[in-house]
């Protein structure tokens, strides 16, 4: 094999590998991918915000209030993934099920708070919507609270029972997320709330380690360092 014919093959095999683990995170696209051909009345409406199409679709009984879209998704999921928080709260008020999961198990608090829709989350916490579900990325709303840098989110899903130490696939903490995206405000917000700063994730990367007399507490990356203030006595090292 000549050393063009190598070549050629290392690319393809890499290309294979990125396509392979591209968006096994579940970070990248937020939205919905929608075709008309998928959706019943209720779906439509949803997403047109429209109420009274919504009412009708169900005095009709064309659609029941839980009905599911041909992608797996309800009423619920669209609205919140298309900002129509006054159909969030009508459907709320139908009494619709608030943890029922998409194709990839994604509640509509989880697409919410993804699409940073912070007044149709807020209306599902208050409601009752679980925020401790996972994703078949092993992310809850935090973990989406976080990669987004919303603090005031984090803060209200925190205020509601989310679990700060909950574990995404790659064990990874809302602390070591926000550390691994380098998501320098978040970090400092979620250690004032008092994280295990003892956890590492699948390879071990991030760590507590003492801190020696006079020497700054850290979180520090190959790349670049940042400073916060840490429990007295421990440094974060991170390694990309």
């Amino acid at each position: 094999m000549g050393v063009r014919e190598s070549f050629l093959g290392a690319c393809r095999r890499r290309m294979a590998t990125w396509r392979e683990n591209r968006g096994k995170h579940g970070f990248s696209n937020p939205g919905y991918r929608v075709r008309q051909k998928d959706l019943g009345m209720i779906h439509k409406a949803a997403i047109a915000g429209d109420l009274n199409k919504v009412m009708e679709s169900i005095l009709l009984r064309l659609n029941d209030v839980n009905d599911r879209d041909k992608k797996n998704r309800t009423a619920l999921h669209l609205a919140c993934a298309h900002r129509r928080p006054g159909v969030v709260a009508d459907l709320v008020a139908r009494k619709c099920q608030l943890n029922l999961t998409d194709s990839e198990n994604r509640t509509a608090l989880i697409k919410a708070v993804q699409c940073q829709e912070e007044v149709c989350a807020s209306i599902l916490l208050e409601h009752g919507a679980d925020p401790n579900v996972r994703d078949m990325y092993g992310n809850t709303a935090l973990h989406y609270a976080i990669d987004n840098e919303n603090i005031s989110m984090a803060g209200k899903l925190l205020a509601y029972g989310a679990d700060i130490e909950a574990r995404s696939q790659g064990e990874h903490t809302s602390l070591l997320l926000a550390v691994n995206r380098k998501k320098e405000q978040m970090v400092a917000f979620l250690l004032k709330k008092k994280p295990d700063l003892t956890a590492t994730d699948n390879f071990g990367s991030a760590q507590i380690l003492p801190a020696k007399n006079g020497e700054e507490r850290q979180i520090r990356t190959l790349h670049h360092s940042v400073w916060f203030p840490l429990p007295r006595g421990n440094s974060v090292v991170y390694l990309d």
